[in-house]
């Protein structure tokens, strides 16, 4: 870039020079020479690389071509001027895309250079490839952590905004899992290493980056096979422009090849083989920003014509965590009852008996022993001195104390204490803050069938179905007729219409990887989520589809316009050129220019929000 721009410096400076001197000065001519090769040698040195490699009807081989023509011809200033602004139009593509390229290139400088390795009490710098799992690291304040692992010593404050565009820190300690790539941010962190560098999370992400525009878009395709057929064309149609007038009607040569060297400068297909790459990179980056990763170009155009949304339910709509809803005691206070439930519960590390202590927000203090397991039903302990029972309808019945059975769909825990009913609590698995919200989105954008696929129970997928306003719900589900499911959506389809999947990516690898989109929710750290995924969202929140394919519409109507403002003002231009009303000045500041405001254009992707 900088090379660029002082060599397009030092040729402008020869060029306004020479312009002032005197037509008969030798010097004049050297000059134009000098400016022309100090802009020119890399388009010429390209051309004729391609050359070599049987690609010679490209940009580079029309600018050379052009140029050298108008030497030939005398035009030494516009021969200069066409090399020169087209390197201006070169370079500020070149701004443009590097630009862009700054939300992904942060992700690129997620991986560490080195690992603090705990090796007999003392740190030793260990490159990442030969940590293995089971080793212990250090990771201090300020440090990324290297690789994926599980917390054994220490408590802090992680950033994970490099991985899921959330700027608000989150909290770690003893037996949490940690992500690579997050920024440890209050104090010394000691982890035990799970994955090695070659399987964990940042080394996917960046594999994932590295490769997201290899997979091309249908626009993207149309352009190159555009390109392959146009320029042939128009350097036949230059020929026998400057051919048929000179050789069958005797007209100046001259003033023919001059007509024709303008027509070849203004049909370089720099505007439309540019931006419309740069629309779709700047779609990625600009989805990046917010979180989600894509696998490919494609799959951006793709959600533009989506018409079926599955969802999965557990960690997709709903948390995957449960929680206390609802608290009903009889004869003693609400906190009593959270009270006696989770002292009850202690020693236990099942998800009902976590939710209930997390509800419970007092220290447990009481003295509890005794502690039997009914299973199937619940658990039996001495809390103090009282008797308690935890559990379901059905050991409230074994030992005969009365009761009403809650009618619901959700989990009930009943409590008595020394065989007395002292209330029940209402336990569910509770529904993301943003699920009704993306429900309500992805209608106003017209999407038809908004259907969530589950291997829970009807009655709780039907209450959830409800809540959220959902067209239809399939329950009960086996993975095998999950995939049946999906199967069946996609055979029914339109043509042009897309069936997207959003799961957890944990136990749904086969529907993500059959449906014609498919999208891993939180799943980040998971093989099966960034393997068969087509889309990664890096957080738990599914309204970042909603602005993924906000971004994906806006990037098409980008490129769309890109297509019709460089297609017609090339071909008025064209025109223009082969009945000599313009001169090769005109054609080139042309050419440069619909190519400047082509990529310019592409850049408003990544400047607007999602939405």
């Amino acid at each position: 870039m900088k090379k660029k721009l002082i060599f397009i410096v030092i040729s402008f400076l020869f060029f306004m020079v020479a312009l002032f001197l005197p037509e008969t000065n030798l010097l004049k001519t050297v000059l134009f020479l000098v400016a022309y090769i100090f802009v020119g040698f890399e388009v010429i040195e390209e051309a004729i690389d391609n050359i070599g490699n049987g690609e010679f009807l490209d940009e580079n081989f029309l600018m050379t071509l052009a140029t050298f023509g108008a030497f030939y011809i005398g035009e030494y200033p516009e021969a200069v001027a066409v090399m020169l602004f087209y390197q201006v139009g070169e370079f500020f593509q070149e701004y443009a895309v590097n630009k862009s390229k700054k939300s992904i290139a942060n992700l690129l400088e997620l991986r560490p250079d080195y690992a603090n390795l705990l090796v007999d009490g003392k740190i030793v710098a260990s490159p990442l490839e030969e940590v293995k799992v089971g080793d212990i690291i250090v990771v201090k304040p300020g440090e990324k952590v290297p690789l994926d692992g599980i917390v054994i010593e220490g408590s802090s404050r992680i950033n994970t905004s490099a991985l899921t565009g959330e700027s608000v820190p989150r909290k770690v300690q003893e037996n949490d899992s940690i992500l690579s790539g997050v920024i440890n941010e209050v104090s010394v962190l000691k982890i035990k290493v799970q994955r090695e560098y070659k399987e964990s999370t940042v080394s996917k992400i960046l594999d994932l980056v590295e490769n997201a525009t290899e997979k091309k878009s249908p626009s993207e395709n149309f352009i190159h096979k555009f390109s392959k057929y146009y320029t042939p064309i128009v350097v036949v149609l230059a020929f026998l422009l400057v051919s048929i007038p000179t050789f069958f009607f005797h007209q100046p040569l001259s003033y023919w090849l001059y007509r024709s060297l303008s027509f070849l400068v203004v049909s370089c297909p720099c505007a439309l083989v540019l931006s419309i790459p740069l629309s779709f990179f700047c779609g990625i980056g600009a989805a990046s920003k917010i979180g989600v990763l894509l696998k490919g170009s494609n799959y951006l155009e793709g959600l533009t014509h989506v018409n079926t949304v599955l969802f999965d339910k557990t960690g997709t709509l709903t948390e995957g965590v449960f929680a206390v809803q609802e608290i009903t005691p009889k004869g003693i206070s609400e906190e009593e009852l959270l009270k006696y439930a989770a002292h009850a519960e202690i020693y236990s590390n099942h998800p009902i008996a976590l939710s209930l202590k997390n509800a419970y927000a007092n220290p447990l203090q009481e003295k509890v022993d005794k502690i039997e397991e009914i299973a199937g039903m619940g658990i039996k302990a001495s809390v103090g001195r009282k008797i308690v029972l935890v559990g379901n309808y059905e050991l409230m019945q074994k030992y005969r104390i009365s009761c009403d059975e809650v009618k619901t769909a959700k989990t009930v825990v009943y409590i008595a204490l020394d065989n007395q009913f002292v209330g029940s609590i209402v336990i569910a698995d509770k529904l993301k803050k943003d699920a009704k919200k993306t429900i309500g989105d992805l209608k106003q954008l017209g999407i038809q069938n908004i259907i969530m696929l589950t291997g829970d129970q009807k009655g709780v997928a039907q209450e959830v179905s409800k809540e959220l306003e959902l067209t239809d719900y399939y329950a009960e589900l086996l993975p095998q007729e999950k995939v049946e499911k999906v199967e069946s959506f996609i055979k029914t389809k339109k043509k042009r219409e897309n069936v997207i999947f959003i799961g957890d990516g944990m136990n749904d690898a086969p529907v993500l990887a059959l449906s014609d989109i498919g999208v891993a929710m939180g799943g980040l750290g998971s093989d099966a989520a960034i393997e068969s995924a087509d889309v990664v969202i890096m957080t738990d929140e599914p309204s970042k589809l909603v602005d993924t394919i906000y971004i994906a519409k806006r990037n098409m109507r980008i490129v769309n316009q890109n297509i019709v403002l460089a297609i017609s003002i090339k071909i008025a231009i064209l025109l223009l050129s082969a009945l000599g009303l313009t001169s090769m000045w005109f054609a080139v500041l042309g050419d440069v220019g619909v190519t400047i405001l082509a990529v310019f254009n592409a850049l408003r992707v990544s400047r607007r929000k999602a939405r």
